[in-house]
């Protein structure tokens, strides 16, 4: 599986050097990780160890993942996890579940586990044993990504099946 990052760039050819001369930046681009500077992967996950609290401060983070406080510096906020560029969104998730008594609550325990804050909910009554909930999630928090989490879901014991039907 490939893995992606945002990357914020300056390059400059010919579709970006007019809107340039106006003032206006690059832009944002997906690059595939494998070919960008380690430098982006450390700040990454300097950022990521933050975030978890597994490194109190910047100066612990850098020194964890061995770059400078200048190069931290220089592109925390240039350089994001594709995860991390679509923090903030809301996605709503639809669910078969088993109609086994607490499926949905073990939904619910992973979902609120993995950061994510639950906005709607709304079961159908279960026909053949099976129930379908759609289930919408503020992906603001959540810190390994939303992919992880519907990883982790999608491991319980009783979910059949989920989808992803909407995603702001």
């Amino acid at each position: 599986m490939l893995k992606f990052l945002h990357a914020y760039t300056n390059v400059r050819d010919e579709r970006t050097e007019g809107a340039e001369a106006m003032g206006e930046k690059s832009g944002y681009y997906i690059v595939n990780s494998e070919v960008l500077p380690e430098v982006f992967h450390n700040v990454i996950e300097a950022k990521r160890l933050l975030k978890t609290g597994k490194a109190a401060t910047i100066h612990e983070a850098v020194k964890m993942v061995g770059i400078s406080r200048s190069a931290f510096y220089k592109y925390k906020d240039s350089v994001f996890s594709f995860s991390e560029g679509s923090r903030g969104k809301i996605i709503t998730l639809s669910l078969t579940l088993s109609n086994i008594p607490g499926v949905l609550s073990g939904v619910l325990n992973a979902i609120a586990k993995a950061r994510g804050n639950i906005l709607t909910i709304n079961q159908n009554i279960p026909i053949h044993d099976m129930a379908n909930v759609t289930i919408s999630i503020d992906t603001r928090e959540i810190c390994d990504g939303q992919e992880a989490m519907i990883g982790s879901l999608s491991t319980l014991n009783g979910v059949q099946r989920i989808e992803i039907i909407a995603q702001e």
